[in-house]
């Protein structure tokens, strides 16, 4: 065996409790930003996605009956048993996709790992209800409202959260019964391999939660099979668009693109702004579906704003991600910089101002600024997904907004001002799913809705919202037949 190639980590797939080598060729796991081999993962085929998708299937039958407090019990041995091993997960998630080991220890210590106590916590608070009997003029009637599991959920994960959007997801579908099935991104193979093994060790039976390491034809055959009862994808909104149409009547939680404007209005605190600008176009180097896309700041303030924020570019610390002292890692992949990279030079040939770009090598692209950016280029039209800041110059609040609303995306959006009344005004103006005042475009709470208008995606994760997306509404009718039969109730004209 190649001596680069790591013997230590799992490099197959999961399906029933087995590791299996997938039946397609090997896939390279390559540390890109590093330049090293990292292990070869075996990948699998649309044939293994059917074999898994029937393994599910058949052991929800036993998952969805088990008792409740049993599957919460098992919900918080997880938590636990990730945050033991948190450091080496977050070590390979940084070697695969470039985050820095910060963002690493963040994402398994604040989101993946809790959010399977969450779920556990959510999932003994999801209420059901009685409704009162209006067909009859009786008292024998009993209408109580439950929830049951869909069956077998496809998850399909994106590179830049790849553990915490998988657990998201994943604990609150077998939370509430669903068995799951598992394709993570081919970035982050080796990463969420390691948290698919903590599921055995865990206690969770076999065939709960399956995973398929795999390119997008793995996607696709779980999406479009059968038996596939829901789908939960994040990523980008042309491949959402696809599963949609692919997925025809199943349940789905699509979390797409965003636009992320940030709102800049006369009377905002500038330095509250510029923070916020910094974390919303840097943190994760820009490759975050609520990064702040474009910044839409008043006349009045402009400049000054742009000053403040130059400053505080030029001093983003870009380098070895795997270093502690690193503020912006690599972006993860070839795709993304050449897309980052044609829309910077789109807006320089259309005009724009570079008032800040460091220096660029191979997939290191430095925090840049741009100014004078027009609504014609390409920056302004799709989402970039990079460590770019793009300021646009407005005459008006109604102009922001106009601007901001312009955009076939709407997921999350920011607002400073120190106007109540405006603030309140404007976030209801705005289209997006979350408006955030006098906050980043890239802030978000674990236990509140979560999820986009338009192109951004179809419904609400978190919480108890996606409890409700993977479950279906069951009613049940009581007729208790120990007192007199009703009268049934006919609505007449005349009726008030």
């Amino acid at each position: 065996m190649n001596p680069a190639i790591a013997t230590d980590v799992q490099t197959k797939s999961l399906i029933g409790g087995t590791w299996f080598d997938g039946s397609g060729e090997p896939l390279a796991m390559r540390s890109h930003w590093g330049d090293r081999t990292l292990a070869e993962v075996a990948r699998c085929t649309a044939d293994d996605a059917a074999r898994a998708i029937a393994v599910a299937k058949e052991a929800q039958k036993t998952w969805g009956a088990t008792p409740l407090v049993e599957r919460v019990e098992l919900l918080r041995r997880m938590n636990a048993l990730i945050v033991e091993r948190a450091e080496a997960i977050a070590q390979m998630e940084t070697l695969e996709t470039g985050k820095t080991i910060n963002e690493t220890r963040e994402e398994i210590l604040e989101y993946t790992a809790p959010a399977y106590q969450k779920a556990a916590e959510e999932v003994l608070r999801h209420r059901g209800m009685t409704l009162p009997s209006t067909q009859e003029r009786s008292t024998n009637k009993r209408i109580v409202l439950t929830h049951r599991p869909i069956g077998v959920i496809a998850v399909i994960t994106p590179y830049n959260f790849p553990t915490d959007i998988a657990s998201i997801a994943i604990a609150h579908a077998i939370a509430s019964g669903n068995t799951v099935v598992w394709k993570p991104s081919e970035y982050a193979a080796l990463s969420c391999a390691m948290i698919a093994e903590v599921f055995a060790e865990a206690g969770f039976p076999d065939g709960v939660v399956n995973m398929l390491q795999g390119l997008g034809d793995v996607g696709e055959a779980l999406v479009s099979h059968p038996q596939t009862d829901g789908v939960f994808f994040t990523g980008s909104t042309a491949t959402g668009e696809k599963i949609a149409r692919a997925a025809g009547l199943k349940k789905l939680l699509l979390e797409l693109g965003g636009d992320g404007p940030q709102l800049v209005l006369p009377d905002a605190d500038l330095d509250a702004a510029v923070d916020g600008a910094v974390l919303g176009c840097f943190y994760l180097a820009g490759q975050v579906c609520t990064s702040t896309e474009r910044i839409l700041v008043h006349e009045s303030v402009h400049d000054a704003f742009v000053d403040k924020l130059r400053v505080r570019v030029a001093a983003v610390k870009m380098g070895d991600p795997t270093d502690p002292a690193t503020e912006m890692g690599p972006l993860c992949n070839a795709k993304t910089l050449a897309r980052v990279v044609a829309h910077v030079e789109d807006a320089r040939a259309k005009g724009a101002t570079v008032e800040h770009f460091g220096e660029r090598h191979g997939l290191f692209y430095p925090p840049t600024l741009l100014t004078g950016l027009t609504q014609d280029m390409q920056i302004a039209k799709e989402e970039t997904f990079g460590p770019v800041a793009c300021v646009y110059r407005v005459s008006s609040t109604d102009e922001a907004v106009e601007i901001a609303n312009s955009s076939d995306l709407a997921l999350n959006a920011s607002l400073y001002t120190s106007d109540l009344a405006t603030a309140w005004r404007v976030g209801e103006a705005l289209h997006h799913g979350s408006v955030n005042i006098n906050e980043s475009t890239n802030y978000w709470d674990q236990l509140a809705p979560f999820g986009g208008a338009k192109k951004s995606g179809v419904g609400r994760e978190l919480s108890q919202w996606f409890l409700d997306a993977f479950t279906e509404p069951k009613l049940l009718n009581f007729d208790l037949n120990d007192g007199p039969k009703g009268d049934r109730r006919v609505m007449r004209a005349t009726d008030e």
